[in-house]
């Protein structure tokens, strides 16, 4: 999936990978993706649930290697 950025969350632990989304996606402009690479499998669940309470759209999830890639679009 192409994303507009990409944000290495890759050793970090829940919350971290969401906190860092919430504070990447204020600086990103609507329509645009985010990539975020984890090796949490909680990014999984958190992920999803984070963009519907925050009216983001979340597209889905890649993993490969245990690495894990979730991809959430700026829609508002």
């Amino acid at each position: 999936m192409k994303a507009d950025q990409t944000l290495d969350c890759v050793g970090l632990y829940c919350p971290m990978p969401i906190v860092k989304t919430s504070e990447r996606m204020k600086q990103m402009k609507v329509g645009e993706v985010l990539e975020v690479v984890a090796d949490d499998k909680g990014i999984k669940h958190d992920m999803p649930a984070w963009a519907k309470a925050t009216g983001n759209e979340f597209l889905g999830t890649e993993e490969k290697g245990g690495e894990i890639k979730v991809y959430v679009k700026k829609t508002r």
